[in-house]
């Protein structure tokens, strides 16, 4: 009988630590995925800079890593105004996967009359690209776009502005 005593008490001592051992396994549930925030850099606009137009007109690109290039009778003139990529900060979960669309092409206003089409160009990360950066810090989205330049006469020399629409879609 003193045997079977012990061994009562081995499982009665034993079943405790497996269940504890049980517990520890157990894993919660992933936070709620939250809305992504996008800013937009005031400091980085797209830009396309100085450029001469010729007698037929062409067109400006400027590509999302901040390069550029012309086509036509366009020429690049460096006379000391920057070109660039507008550049978007997206505050986001790291993992959520976000889609982007560009909306229509813009109009941009001459200072001396004229209009220009702007088309909205790809983006540095692609569409859809996946959040990476962990808040504080942002995944940084740099988009580039075409100007489409026509003649002297359709679109006069000086500063052309205007604004252009992207939808970053949480997925």
């Amino acid at each position: 009988m003193r045997s079977c005593i012990s061994k009562y008490y081995f499982l009665f001592t034993g079943l405790p630590v497996l269940l504890l051992h049980i517990t520890t396994a157990v894993k919660a549930q992933e936070p709620p995925p939250r809305p992504i925030s996008v800013y937009v850099n005031p400091a980085q606009g797209l830009i396309f800079g100085a450029f001469f137009q010729g007698a037929t007109g062409g067109t400006v690109t400027v590509f999302p890593d901040g390069s550029r290039s012309v086509t036509g009778s366009i020429v690049q003139a460096n006379l000391g105004f920057p070109f660039s990529p507008a550049i978007f900060e997206v505050d986001a979960n790291p993992g959520t996967l976000i889609q982007i669309l560009n909306g229509p092409d813009a109009t941009l206003t001459g200072s001396n009359g004229g209009t220009l089409s702007l088309h909205i160009g790809s983006s540095s990360t692609g569409s859809p690209f996946v959040a990476t950066a962990t808040s504080p810090a942002r995944t940084l989205v740099r988009i580039g776009g075409t100007l489409t330049v026509g003649t002297p006469l359709a679109n006069p020399p000086g500063s052309y502005s205007g604004l252009f629409s992207v939808t970053f879609i949480q997925e």
